[in-house]
């Protein structure tokens, strides 16, 4: 029962996290991203294709309506011997469909507010209600980042969030912290990423990070593990290592982090979220690559 129960809180807390990035990647007008994270002792391994496309479009003056949309291609290959068939969960699809809108109520704060209808799902056989999940949230933000006036530049996330997957009927908080103490240095604190940055010119960026990644999608084909219903699948992530991020052009930027998975929890659900059967528990290599397009 205590295990379940520290399952499910967990769980809770990845889906505050993941909702909290899609706020964040709003600023993101494209992205093109690779993950890898091979099983400890096996020859299992995680990849993970994403493709990222944002649109914003000005109301007026410091009001933004943005559409956009979000494809993950999950891709499980399990080598090792499991007692189930293990195709059913080969590939899992995660879809987002973003809406948000963001304003300026002073020269300090801003307010937003996304809307994100998801698909996430194996998508096997034909698409039903228990594939669709709701995530929202509302966001004030005081962005000092580019205010000549203070001396240490800053911004400031506070917020609620709403996400289907927690099972729980009332939005929960969360807090975002970022600053740069000078041209060379700057740190972020809060959810679902913190890091330390260094800036070599205006081109090259070090880092040194701390995150959190995963996903929960529904299985279509439900299958009997040691007696038991599953219905689920999620895994969830604490990686930290370095990262290095070179600006190509303006707008343009290309990414590399690398690290090691500090917890690692792969684990086949039944439909009330309890674990049933854990896929993988060992801690493993950790690799992120990309393009992004952002503003």
């Amino acid at each position: 029962m205590i295990k379940n129960r520290q399952n499910k809180i967990l769980l809770v807390f990845l889906s505050v996290l993941m909702s909290h990035t899609a706020m964040c990647q709003l600023t993101d007008i494209a992205r093109l991203e690779y993950s890898f994270i091979p099983k400890t002792k096996s020859e299992d391994r995680y990849t993970r294709l994403r493709f990222l496309l944002n649109y914003p479009i000005e109301i007026k003056e410091d009001n933004y309506f943005i559409i956009g949309a979000e494809y993950n291609r999950i891709i499980l290959n399990l080598e090792d011997n499991y007692p189930f068939k293990t195709s059913l969960i080969e590939t899992i699809s995660v879809i987002d469909f973003n809406m948000a809108y963001t304003f300026k109520t002073s020269e300090k704060w801003r307010l937003g507010f996304k809307f994100s209808p998801r698909i996430a799902s194996t998508l096997t056989q034909k698409i039903t209600g228990d594939d669709f999940f709701l995530n929202g949230g509302a966001f004030a933000i005081n962005d000092r980042t580019k205010d000549e006036s203070v001396k240490r530049p800053y911004r400031l996330i506070v917020g609620l969030t709403y996400n289907a997957t927690t099972g729980l009927p009332f939005p929960l908080p969360f807090i975002s912290y970022y600053r740069k103490p000078n041209e060379n240095w700057s740190f972020a604190v809060g959810v679902p990423k913190s890091n330390v940055k260094r800036f070599f010119g205006e081109k090259n960026t070090l880092q040194a990070f701390v995150s959190i990644d995963g996903y929960f999608a529904h299985l279509q084909e439900s299958s009997i593990v040691n007696g038991k219903a599953v219905d689920n699948i999620s895994l969830s992530v604490v990686v930290g290592g370095l990262g290095y991020e070179y600006k190509i052009s303006k707008y343009l930027y290309a990414y590399l982090y690398s690290g090691y998975t500090i917890r690692l929890n792969n684990v086949l659900r039944n439909d009330n979220r309890d674990e049933v059967f854990k896929l993988d528990d060992l801690n493993a290599f950790y690799l992120r690559t990309g393009l992004k397009i952002k503003i």
